[in-house]
């Protein structure tokens, strides 16, 4: 599963997934064996590869707060629609992109369709849970990469548009 944090300034995209014993952390190309469990005595431990360490874990709502080697760490958990919400924003951003895997369920626009912003464009089906994808903004369609049925990957390139002037 895909998940993305705010450190600071910096959003960091990782991914989880299940291992024999555990987990492993997918940061990029590197990947991490992970664990994190509680003794006996309340102490919560993380074990990241073969490092073993003492770690305070917090959370509230979407923060989370970490202490683990002497410093303390905020972290604010970024949900998929939210990131896809913003990256959509304003005219820079012409690619609606996959907020998580998935497969379409519809689609109501075909390349050269003009649009306007809220209007549906498509829906998808992630984890038996729907989402309507809407425009950004005003435009026209530019592609159409997917079809009823087809299947693709968080972040895969769903349709894209162009601004209505180009267009005349």
């Amino acid at each position: 599963m895909h998940h993305a944090f705010q450190i600071a300034d910096r959003e960091i995209n990782v991914a989880l997934s299940r291992a024999r014993t555990g987990y492993r952390l997918h940061l990029g190309e590197r990947i991490v064996p992970v664990d994190l469990r509680t003794g006996a005595d309340g102490r919560a431990w993380l074990t990241l590869g073969d490092a073993h360490i003492e770690v305070v874990v917090a959370t509230r709502g979407d923060d989370v707060f970490v202490h683990l080697d002497g410093e303390a760490h905020h972290l604010r958990y970024r949900h998929p629609l939210d990131r896809l919400a913003a990256a959509a924003a304003g005219h820079a951003e012409d690619q609606i992109r996959a907020p998580m895997p998935g497969s379409i369920v519809s689609v109501a626009v075909a390349p050269g369709d003009a649009v306007t912003q809220g209007q549906v464009l498509l829906v998808m089906e992630s984890m038996k849970m729907e989402t309507t994808i809407t425009a950004p903004r005003d435009g026209v369609i530019a592609t159409v990469n997917y079809q009823p049925g087809q299947t693709f990957d968080r972040d895969a390139l769903l349709l894209s548009l162009e601004p209505m002037e180009t267009c005349a």
